[in-house]
C-alpha cells in the first residue's frame, strides 16, 4: 500500500462572532467586503467606528483595525501583513501592505491561497472536518493575511504569543481553517494566538530561475517561506498593541506546519523573530533540490504553453490556470512543490547534516503520533493474513520478524493499526528522531520529545492515535470530534497539551502543573513524554523498532 503524502490539517469548530448588532445600530450598511476600510466615527457607537465593549480597535503599522469581542476574547481576522501577491507581485518577495486611513474592518477572514479541495468522502476527513481545506474566506492571490485572538488589547500585558503555521504540506490549507481558531487557547492560557495564511505550492515554491526565468525571479522558489518571515516581522512590530510580548514568540505547526516550523528554524532571515518552536508530526530535515524543483517548474511552464524564454509571462496568467497546471503536474509526476535549497536565501538544509546554528538558542518540542500513518489508510478490514502479505511485499523474508516485533509490544492492536505503526516507524518517525538528536547535539537550547499514544475515540476508535489529534489538543478545542466532542478524557488531554504550549511559550520549558516532570531529549537517554491516559516519561520508547528501522533503507511518511 502506498501512503498519500497529501496532508489534511486542522480540526474543530470556529466561534462565530456575528455582526447583526453592529449593523442594526448603524444607519449605514456594513461594507460589502470584510476587509474594506470604513470611515472612523467622531464618537464611539456600535457601528463601523465602534470602540465599546463589543468591538476593539488597535493601531498597527499600516493603520487602525477593528475586531470583535467574543466571550471576553478580542478576535481580529483578515489583517493584512503583506500586499496582494498577484500580477507583478507574483513570485516576488512579499511587500508591505499599503497603509490605510480610517478604520479597517477585521471581523471577516481573508482569502486562502488557491488550492484543490480535498476529498470529502473519507471517514478521517469527516471525523476531523479537515477536508474543506479552502475554508471560509474563499480563494485568491490576496493571501497575506493573519488572524489574532487575544484576551486584551492596548493594555501593556505582555502575554506570551503563539504563532501557528497551518498544515496541508506545502500545498493546501490556510490559517483560516476552523481547527486553528485560537479563541479557546487564548481564553484557557491568557495568551495571544496568531494564525497565518501564505503562498503555497506553485504560487510559493516555483523554481523559475533554474527553469529559464530572468534573475528577477530568484526568490520564486522560496517566497512562501518569505511570507512566513514577513508575518513574524508583523508580529514583532505590532503584537504589543494586541496585548502580546514580542520577546516571547513561539512558532508551531503540525504536519506541513511542522515542516514549515523546521524550515524556519534553519532560516537565516527568521533568526531572532521567534524564541521557542514546536514541530508536531512534521520534522523536515531537507529542502527541495534545485535540480528536482527545476523539473517541476519546467513541467508547469509546459502545461501553460510558456516557453523558457518567456517564463516571465507567467505573471500574466490567471491564477485559475496555474492551479489547473499545478494539479496536473503533481498528479503526473508525483512531485510536490516546496521550498528550494537555492544556495542564497537558504544556504543549507534545515536539519541535515546537523541542526541549524541560526536557532541554536531556541528550545524545541518535537513529536509524533503512534499511528501517524493511519491518516490515509482505508483498509480497515485488513486481517492477519493480509497484513503479512502487505509487509512481505515491502520487506520480503523479514515480514515474520517485523510483525512479531510489533505484536509483542501491541498484542491487542488491529492489523490495520499494526500496519499504520510499521509505516510510521519505517518512514516518518525516523526524521523526528534525527531532528531531536541533532538539536540536542548542539548542546545549547534543549529539545523535548513527546509520543502521543492516546487514541482518537472518533469512528469507534478505529484510527488509533492518528495524525492530527494533537492539533485540537494544542488549541484546547475540546469540542472537536477527534478528541471525543467534549468527553472527560478528551478534555483532559486537551488541557495537558494546551498547558504545555502555554508554559513553553511563556518560559521555554514545557513543564507545568499538569505535566511537571519532563526532561529534555538526547541520544543517550532519549527521554520522551508519553501523552496517554497514563502520562509518563519513558527512555527510548519503541527502542527496538527504532533500532530495527535504522538498519533498513528509509521509506516515506504521512506528513508533507
Amino acid at each position: 500500500m502506498t501512503l498519500d503524502r497529501r496532508t489534511m490539517l486542522g480540526a474543530g469548530s470556529a466561534l462565530i462572532a456575528g455582526t447583526t448588532l453592529a449593523a442594526a445600530a448603524d444607519s449605514k450598511p456594513p461594507p460589502k467586503h470584510a476587509d474594506a476600510p470604513v470611515a472612523t466615527k467622531s464618537a464611539p457607537t456600535l457601528g463601523g467606528g465602534a470602540t465599546g465593549d463589543i468591538f476593539a480597535v488597535v493601531e498597527t503599522t499600516s493603520g487602525k483595525v477593528q475586531g470583535i469581542t467574543n466571550a471576553g476574547i478580542k478576535e481580529f481576522k483578515g489583517i493584512p501583513y503583506g500586499a496582494p501577491t498577484g500580477g507583478k507581485n507574483r513570485y516576488m518577495p512579499p511587500k508591505k501592505p499599503a497603509p490605510w486611513t480610517g478604520l479597517r474592518n477585521c471581523i471577516g477572514l481573508g482569502p486562502a491561497c488557491p488550492q484543490t479541495p480535498a476529498d470529502l468522502r473519507t471517514d478521517y476527513g469527516m471525523m476531523i472536518q479537515w477536508d474543506c481545506h479552502v475554508g471560509p474566506g474563499g480563494m485568491d492571490e490576496d493571501v497575506l493575511h493573519l488572524n489574532v485572538w487575544t484576551p486584551g488589547v492596548n493594555d501593556n500585558a505582555k502575554r506570551p504569543v503563539l504563532v501557528s503555521f497551518h498544515g496541508g504540506g506545502y500545498t493546501t490549507g490556510s490559517g483560516n481553517f476552523p481547527g486553528y481558531d485560537g479563541a479557546q487557547l487564548a481564553r484557557f492560557g491568557n495568551v495571544v494566538v496568531v494564525t497565518v495564511t501564505h503562498r503555497l505550492a506553485a504560487y510559493g515554491y516555483l523554481n523559475l530561475v533554474d527553469a529559464g526565468a530572468p534573475a528577477a525571479f530568484a526568490d520564486a522558489g522560496v517566497c512562501g517561506i518569505q511570507d512566513l518571515v514577513a508575518s513574524l516581522e508583523w508580529v514583532r512590530d505590532n503584537i504589543a498593541n494586541f496585548g502580546g510580548d514580542p520577546s516571547r514568540v513561539m512558532i508551531f505547526g503540525q504536519s506541513g506546519g511542522g515542516a514549515k516550523t523546521s524550515v524556519m528554524l534553519g532560516n537565516p532571515a527568521a533568526k531572532g523573530l521567534f524564541h521557542r518552536a514546536a514541530v508536531q508530526s512534521g520534522s523536515a530535515l531537507r529542502l527541495a533540490t534545485r535540480e528536482d524543483s527545476a523539473k517541476l517548474a519546467s513541467a508547469l511552464l509546459a502545461k501553460l504553453n510558456i516557453s523558457k524564454g518567456n517564463a516571465a509571462t507567467i505573471q500574466d496568467v490567471p491564477w485559475q490556470d496555474i492551479l489547473v497546471a499545478q494539479t496536473a503536474v503533481s498528479m503526473e509526476s508525483g512531485g510536490q512543490f516546496g521550498p528550494v535549497l537555492d544556495g542564497t536565501y537558504f544556504p543549507h538544509h534545515p536539519f541535515d547534516p546537523a541542526a541549524p546554528a541560526e536557532s541554536a538558542d531556541v528550545p524545541v518540542i518535537i513529536s509524533t503520533m503512534v499511528e501517524d500513518a493511519a491518516l490515509r489508510l482505508t483498509n480497515f478490514d485488513l486481517d492477519a493474513a493480509g497484513l503479512h502479505d502487505l509487509v512481505a511485499k515491502r520487506y520480503g523474508d523479514k515480514a515474520d520478524a517485523i510483525i512479531a516485533m510489533y505484536r509483542k509490544a501491541w498484542p491487542n492492536k488491529t492489523p490495520y493499526l499494526i500496519q499504520a505503526q510499521i509505516f510510521t516507524d519505517s518512514g516518518f518517525r525516523r526524521s523526528a528522531y534525527a531532528q531531536g538528536e541533532r538539536k540536542a547535539a548542539l548542546g545549547k537550547a534543549p529539545a523535548y520529545m513527546y509520543l502521543w499514544e492516546w487514541p482518537s475515540p472518533g469512528f469507534g476508535g478505529k484510527f488509533g492515535a492518528v495524525h492530527g489529534i494533537d492539533v485540537s489538543a494544542s488549541f484546547h478545542n475540546v469540542r472537536d470530534p477527534i478528541v471525543g466532542v467534549g468527553s472527560a478524557e478528551g478534555a483532559l488531554m486537551c488541557k495537558r497539551l494546551a498547558s504545555t504550549w502555554c508554559s513553553f511559550a511563556a518560559t521555554g520549558d514545557p513543564n507545568n502543573a499538569e505535566i511537571p516532570h519532563w526532561p529534555s531529549y538526547d541520544a543517550a537517554t532519549r527521554a520522551t513524554m508519553i501523552f496517554d491516559s497514563n502520562m509518563r516519561v519513558e527512555n527510548d520508547p519503541r527502542g527496538e523498532m527504532r533500532n530495527f528501522w535504522n538498519a533498513m533503507p528509509p521509506a516515506g511518511g504521512p506528513a508533507g
